[in-house]
């Protein structure tokens, strides 16, 4: 197992990001204590989806979980641009360049 699990720094990015968790939980459409249940990385009963990990990303523009799991393969996370909507490009150390 890695040293932190990507469930915490996604739980990290919703509690301690720019927009409360609550209003997260709203824009998800999800009730508040069913998005803080798929976050707590101790409930080992309650899973945190990929489309709701992919909606978290979006609504809250934190690009850590997406990073943390790029880091975890072997990759690096880069901007592509400056637009406000941040996309960003994945390279492989030393592939395609």
């Amino acid at each position: 197992m890695y040293p932190k699990d990507v469930t915490k720094v996604v739980q990290d990015a919703v509690l301690g990001g720019e927009m409360q968790a609550k209003d997260v939980a709203e824009r998800l459409g999800k009730p508040y204590s069913t998005l803080l249940r798929e976050l707590n990385p101790f409930d080992m009963r309650a899973k945190l989806g990929v489309e709701t990990f992919m909606d978290i990303l979006r609504v809250t523009r934190d690009p850590r979980p997406l990073a943390f799991m790029a880091k975890q393969m072997g990759y690096r996370l880069v901007p592509e641009n400056t637009s406000s909507e941040r996309p960003v490009k994945i390279f492989r150390p030393g592939v395609g360049l």
